[in-house]
């Protein structure tokens, strides 16, 4: 039995509290008031009998003890929360056939949970799952290939198709390990190394190239690369510079150690990942979808991206419905 005070509100307020130092951030992340958020940490510290936050400083930081409880906390919160998207597609059994399109950045590990989840819905349906770029994902359901895709958006309506936005993902700067100190301070070292490009057939490469032609800045054209890990790859051998956003990064986790992200230095910029459904679908299947792959992002990619770069807190996250 857990000891009276300790709520799992309390706990999820410590947690974004550690994220952001700030009552008044932690009070927008959790939807609660400013008072609110202060009286949770006291009826969580009290009912643990410490401080788990040096009150006397700004930003807060944490205690030892704090350090010590975020780890179990951040462990207890995250299993709640993948049991939470493991149920939140309840019964889907009334589909006779489902084919679900995903964005190639989701291969690491949320496509597998969400197959996982989808196929013991679906016990009597034929369920076929296939992973490409976003741009495939919307040919294929503009040709009716699909009945659901998750891509990033074109930002253009497009006839017959519901879009349920999902993620938004901000762009960032990667660079090699030690390469700039800070990105504001050693902006002219980027002329140093060169710009390494997605693939200019990727969405997101399209993306990226219209907002620097926006910020009126131009560089070399040396290379396209076509996978987040081999650019990724590129950049911790130290072959050059990247622009990607925070999915990307996350999927380039055996780089991290030799990569450093920064916020985006030439004006912010972000893609937005949604599903798509079409219109003459039962409107509660799409919803039901995109509840757990919100849900899964949450917990498999945004809760480890902040816990290794918070500056990214509030800008990387998923969008409610």
């Amino acid at each position: 039995m857990l000891l009276k005070g300790v709520t799992l509100r309390g706990l999820e307020v410590f947690e974004a509290l550690a994220k952001t130092g700030s009552v008044a951030q932690t009070a927008e992340l959790t939807g609660l008031s400013q008072p609110a958020v202060s009286q949770q940490l006291r009826n969580l510290e009290k009912a643990l009998g410490g401080d788990l936050v040096d009150h006397g400083r700004r930003p807060m930081v944490l205690t030892a003890a704090g350090r010590n409880f975020l780890s179990r906390t951040e462990l207890i919160l995250a299993e709640l929360r993948l049991a939470q998207s493991e149920m939140s597609v309840m019964d889907l059994t009334h589909l006779s056939t489902l084919s679900i399109g995903l964005i190639d950045d989701f291969d690491n590990d949320l496509t597998p949970r969400l197959a996982t989840i989808l196929a013991d819905s679906m016990t009597q349906c034929r369920f076929k799952m296939t992973t490409a770029s976003s741009l495939e994902i919307i040919k294929a359901m503009e040709a009716r290939e699909l009945h659901i895709a998750i891509g990033a958006s074109t930002g253009e309506e497009q006839s017959g198709i519901d879009e349920y936005p999902l993620v938004r993902d901000p762009f960032i700067l990667v660079a090699p390990r030690g390469f700039l100190q800070t990105v504001e301070s050693d902006l002219d070292r980027l002329g140093k190394l060169p710009f390494l490009r997605y693939a200019r057939d990727q969405l997101i490469s399209q993306q990226i190239e219209a907002h620097m032609l926006s910020q009126k800045l131009d560089f070399e054209e040396r290379f396209e690369i076509g996978s987040h890990l081999a650019l990724m790859a590129m950049v911790a051998r130290r072959i050059g510079w990247a622009v990607t956003t925070p999915l990307g990064y996350m999927r380039a986790t055996r780089f991290h150690d030799q990569l450093d992200a920064f916020p985006l230095p030439f004006g912010s910029a972000e893609r937005t990942i949604s599903l798509f459904a079409a219109s003459d679908w039962a409107e509660q299947v799409p919803r039901d979808v995109a509840t757990t792959v919100r849900r899964l992002v949450q917990t498999q990619m945004i809760d480890p991206a902040l816990k290794r770069l918070p500056w990214l807190t509030g800008e990387f996250r998923a969008i409610d419905s």
